[in-house]
């Protein structure tokens, strides 16, 4: 990737809310930047950054945003419900 004085992000990168990327700098392919995160260092692929240029490699068997242990979608939708309901209809 060529760096044309803005910040370039790589593909398959995902920023976290609040992370600031500053500079001429490069944020490698597959990288996620956490949240809160302050970037002025070029991050390599394949890594997490953190915190204020705290950059460590990204473990590629891990998917920080698909977790298998996570409940389906009608399980969730039945737990609000379910606390919808006693919010509504509170035990006298």
């Amino acid at each position: 990737m060529e760096n044309l004085g803005n910040p370039v992000i790589g593909k398959n990168v995902v920023i976290a809310d609040g992370a600031k990327i500053v500079g001429p700098i490069i944020i490698g392919d597959n990288s996620v930047i956490g949240t809160g995160a302050i970037i002025t260092k070029d991050v390599p692929e394949n890594s997490i950054a953190f915190g204020v240029n705290k950059i460590k490699p990204r473990d590629s068997e891990h998917d920080p945003i698909f977790n298998p242990n996570m409940p389906g979608r009608d399980d969730i939708l039945s737990a609000c419900d379910d606390v919808i309901n006693r919010y509504n209809h509170p035990l006298s």
